[in-house]
């Protein structure tokens, strides 16, 4: 969705020739996929915000822009707290969601939430935040709009050609892009690789610290025990978050990083657990079976910082790197596309502020996280 997105906004802007290269038979095969399709401003980080407004305000005019529905339904957001640690942290987001223009967000009581979602076991909530203009996207149909539009602006989309190698000049630029099948002549290149963007970058000898996190989805056999409409809801405390699609639950809690950074299958034992956790805490799930042949898992791309990478490689002066969104990737690719274009374009980003997310920021020492949830 992301390489969909930048192809689109780089033809809408003028330039010719662009073609993506995408080792899948089709759209979709990969993380995009897999995503569950939240869409929240609520975040504790200023560029974070920023990135899902300029998104979200594509996502309301992508009908007429793009072409397609996006999906986009304003359920909400709802954030758990169970202890005033965890509301204290809330409450600090919030007021960067407010200073960067959220004007809908807001502090909710234990009274307050038992009304937005009153399917929810009250003791043990401390209080929590909510935001109604959140909600969810369909991302493989803004997959496909974004496709479809850059195909009539002339992209070419070219499966079954995984990148393999570059030959570069001694300056470091690279001028051919060489898959198993053919070799393409180019100007510049664009690494959107997701989970495995870190091998595509080590073709042109960039260090790219990006890291695939396997995230585990369970799902319900289809019941009406949730209404669709109810938001997504997810504890501040241990990320454990269940929202409603197609008529079945989709509960999803963290989990440790398995022993192959690319597995995605689905464990047993971890099953057991996120619906464990879920019946505690939504009691009318506790009739509800999981279809456990329906279950699922992804891979986030993780940056050091939970921070995009945005902007030229280092050392590679026509390499350019749309990665690391760490779990964010779909919900701001329409944002992420457009600022890579202005870079490609214009010479840097005017939408935003894109300094937070240049790639070359990553020294010696650990950068600091965001909030490891929000």
């Amino acid at each position: 969705m992301i390489g969909a997105s930048i192809a689109y906004h780089l033809a809408a802007r003028g330039m010719r020739d662009v073609v993506v290269l995408d080792r899948a038979p089709r759209a979709g095969e990969g993380s995009t996929g897999r995503a569950t399709g939240g869409f929240r401003v609520q975040f504790a980080g200023a560029t974070e915000v920023q990135l899902s407004l300029l998104a979200r305000a594509q996502l309301r005019r992508f009908a007429d822009e793009i072409g397609g529905d996006c999906g986009y339904v304003a359920a909400g957001y709802l954030w758990i707290a169970e202890n005033v640690a965890q509301l204290d942290v809330l409450r600090a987001a919030l007021a960067v969601q407010r200073a960067n223009g959220v004007d809908d967000a807001l502090e909710v009581d234990v009274d307050e939430i038992a009304q937005i979602n009153p399917y929810l076991r009250r003791s043990g909530i401390r209080g929590g935040t909510f935001c109604p203009s959140d909600g969810f996207i369909r991302p493989l149909q803004i997959l496909d709009g974004y496709r479809r539009a850059a195909e009539r602006l002339g992209v070419q989309f070219v499966w079954d050609a995984e990148v393999i190698g570059f030959d570069r000049e001694r300056e470091g630029k690279i001028t051919v892009v060489r898959t198993a099948r053919d070799e393409i002549a180019v100007e510049r290149v664009v690494n959107a690789g997701g989970a495995w963007a870190a091998r595509v970058a080590a073709l042109a000898d960039v260090a790219l610290p990006v890291s695939p996190l396997r995230s585990q989805v369970a799902v319900t056999l289809p019941t009406e025990a949730l209404p669709p409409s109810m938001p997504m809801t997810i504890s501040a405390g241990d990320g454990f978050h269940l929202r409603v699609r197609d008529g079945r639950v989709l509960l999803l809690m963290p989990s440790a990083t398995a022993a192959d950074p690319f597995d995605i299958s689905v464990e047993s034992a971890w099953i057991e657990s996120v619906t464990r956790v879920a019946r505690e805490r939504v009691p009318c799930l506790e009739a509800v079976e999981i279809d456990r042949a329906g279950c699922w898992a992804g891979l986030y791309e993780v940056s050091p910082d939970g921070r995009a990478i945005l902007g030229a490689a280092p050392g590679v002066p026509n390499l350019y790197l749309a990665n690391g969104s760490s779990g964010h990737g779909v919900m701001h690719a329409p944002a992420l596309g457009a600022l890579l274009a202005e870079i490609i374009v214009d010479g840097r980003a005017t939408s935003l502020d894109v300094s937070p997310l240049r790639p070359d920021r990553f020294g010696d020492a650990d950068p600091p996280r965001n909030a490891e949830l929000l």
